[in-house]
């Protein structure tokens, strides 16, 4: 990876609690900035993720 290359990433909401405006606003925000970082001839890497695992889904499993 050339050494002016950047990372991108986002926070990925916990499936166990509510969607809300924050989510999505997030995560168009951090596309826009990774698009206009690619656009300005600069190398990106655009990390995305889902939080599906865990304690806090294990017990939500398991009350429901």
């Amino acid at each position: 990876m050339p050494t002016d290359a950047i990372i991108v990433t986002r926070f990925a909401p916990s499936p166990n609690g509510p969607l809300h405006l924050g989510h999505g606003a997030e995560a168009i925000q951090a596309d826009i900035f990774a698009r206009y970082r690619r656009a300005a001839d600069q190398d990106v890497v655009f990390v995305c993720a889902d939080d599906c695992h865990g304690t806090a889904i294990e017990l939500m499993a398991a009350a429901e």
